[in-house]
């Protein structure tokens, strides 16, 4: 269990701040639907890279497999109760600002659709990055979040070799307990300012579907007891998403299978993941860095727990700058100007942490 510091968290909020200032690691998280805010301080600026994933800590890992995953050590962890603020958004108009690059993501989803209807591949996430102004800081950032988004992951990483980097994601990529695993399927988009569930279309549910038969396929191979629940719809911030738990026992299997077989899910690349990955690299444009990643805890509780999520909902930021990450899945039945809306949508309540 984290080690229970007897300050609160308004208390540690500036040790978290001079550990920045002296440009040190440091990860601060809460997991979904949890008052409880853990931190994790590194005391010299050593890049620690994951190896084969038997390490203990806080892992940071890009979108691309092919470059190293960053570990933050849990040589000590610091647990704070957080109480939530009633953050209410002023909703300024940020169409101007959410409506950067609209052209070429049209563009680049167009040709997407066409290559699915060529049978070049079934689906392909694209995504786009918005940079704005940033006079907020990163502490300030990382509070709005909390208070804003209760049901997801919520975090603020920062190394002084890689950057600084706060995000809320919905999607789980997997939880391990002991000899258990837990993972699940996260696709469809739909905007609400409700709490009633939404109607779900073709498209949404096809998506849904692609992405859990992706997961058990990969997955069956090393969980012989593999079960899949029912498709249920999630909320995070101001969006819905549909959700499909799936678990089964992994006995003493190594972690980096399991990773190796599930990241990319087609949830953030597409399917086929292989196709879909050329597709991106050829036609998005730049580089998503730790975007669509992975983070989170890696062996802890004397290595009986890891809690790693997709990396979706964050911004990075550089000096008086915020950069962004948004995207959208395009299948079949996906129509171009519907999926700009999508990462419109998508890109207010990250950019309300900002201007608000």
């Amino acid at each position: 269990m984290p080690y229970q510091e007897p300050s609160m968290f308004l208390e540690h909020i500036g040790i978290i701040e001079n550990h920045l200032k002296s440009e040190l690691p440091v990860v601060v998280y809460r997991k979904p639907n949890t008052n409880e805010v853990i931190s994790i301080f590194q005391h010299d600026t050593t890049l620690h890279h994951i190896n084969d994933f038997s390490e203990k800590g806080f892992v940071f890992a890009p979108y691309n497999k092919k470059s190293p995953a960053v570990l933050i050590p849990a040589d000590k962890i610091y647990s704070h109760e957080y109480q939530i603020r009633d953050f209410k958004f002023d909703t300024p108009n940020l169409g101007a600002i959410s409506g950067e690059g609209r052209k070429y993501h049209i563009e680049i989803v167009n040709k997407g659709i066409e290559d699915i209807e060529n049978n070049k591949f079934k689906k392909v996430v694209l995504s786009r990055k918005i940079v704005v102004p940033n006079n907020s800081s990163p502490i300030q950032i990382f509070r709005k979040v909390l208070d804003s988004y209760l049901d997801a992951f919520c975090y603020l990483w920062y190394h002084p070799k890689i950057g600084l980097w706060i995000g809320a994601t919905p999607e789980l990529l997997f939880l391990k307990q002991n000899s258990t695993l837990v993972t699940m399927s996260l696709a469809g988009t739909k905007k609400s300012t409700t709490t009633n569930k939404p109607s779900w279309g073709k498209k949404e549910k096809e998506e849904q579907d692609m992405v859990t038969q992706h997961i058990v396929q990969q997955l069956s191979g090393y969980i012989p007891d593999l079960a899949i629940g029912k498709v249920n719809s999630v909320r995070a911030g101001s969006l819905w998403h549909l959700n499909t738990k799936i678990w089964g026992t992994i006995g003493d299997l190594a972690l980096k299978s399991i990773i190796q077989a599930l990241h990319p899910t087609p949830a953030i690349c597409g399917f086929p993941v292989s196709e879909a990955e050329a597709f991106i690299k050829r036609n998005e444009n730049y580089d998503r860095e730790f975007y669509t990643g992975f983070l989170g805890e890696l062996n802890i509780d004397n290595n009986k727990t890891s809690h790693l999520f997709v990396n979706l909902r964050c911004m990075q930021i550089k000096d008086d700058l915020a950069f962004l990450y948004i995207g959208g899945g395009i299948t079949a039945g996906s129509n171009a100007q519907q999926e700009w809306i999508e990462t419109v949508h998508k890109s207010e309540t990250m950019l309300n942490m900002i201007f608000n």
